[in-house]
Order: C-alpha cells, then structure tokens, then sequence
C-alpha cells in the first residue's frame, strides 16, 4: 500500500472547518449580533417604550393646558391660577393655597 500524500491535507480542513464552527458558536454567544446583543436590545428597548409612554403622557398633559388657555374659550379658573401664580397678584381679603402638580 502506497501512503497517501493528500492525508495532512484533509486533517487541515478538517482543523479548520472546526475552528470556523467554534469561531461561530462564539459570536453567536457574544457577538454584536449575539444572544447577549439580543437581550441587551430587549433591555434598551423595554427602557425606550417606558420613557415613550411618559413622553406621551406629559405631550397629552400639555396639550390639554394648551386647549384651555385656547384665547377664543379660555378657562377662567386657569387664567385666574396662572395671573395669580406668575404675576404674584392678590386682592388683599384672598387666601391663596399653593399645589403642586
């Protein structure tokens, strides 16, 4: 039987093709595609949607102030509150009582 030269040829690739497959299997662990990738992004965006829905919710506050102090029907309650708190006006037999939002 005759040896055959090829033989260290084949364990070559078979080192490599190894190699490649374990290279692989860490950047799937913790690569920047990765599963530790994936679940920081979950985390990020679990985080971004509370912060959306706080935003959304101080945009509807805003917007509702902006409807009463609309100049065609303005609130007279907010429009006395806000003279009152901004300009520091009083009528002297008047209790004023400060809340906080």
């Amino acid at each position: 039987m005759a040896a055959r030269p090829h033989l260290p040829k084949r364990r070559f690739g078979r080192v490599a093709a190894v190699g490649s497959l374990i290279l692989l299997g860490a950047l799937m662990l913790v690569g920047p595609t990765g599963v530790r990738a994936w679940s920081e992004s979950s985390r990020m965006l679990d985080q971004r949607e509370r912060e959306l829905a706080e935003l959304h919710a101080e945009r509807d506050r805003i917007a509702n102030r902006v409807e009463l102090l609309d100049p065609a029907h303005a609130d007279p309650d907010l429009v006395g509150e806000l003279l009152r708190s901004n300009l520091n006006v009083a009528h002297p037999d008047e209790v004023v009582l400060s809340r906080e939002d």
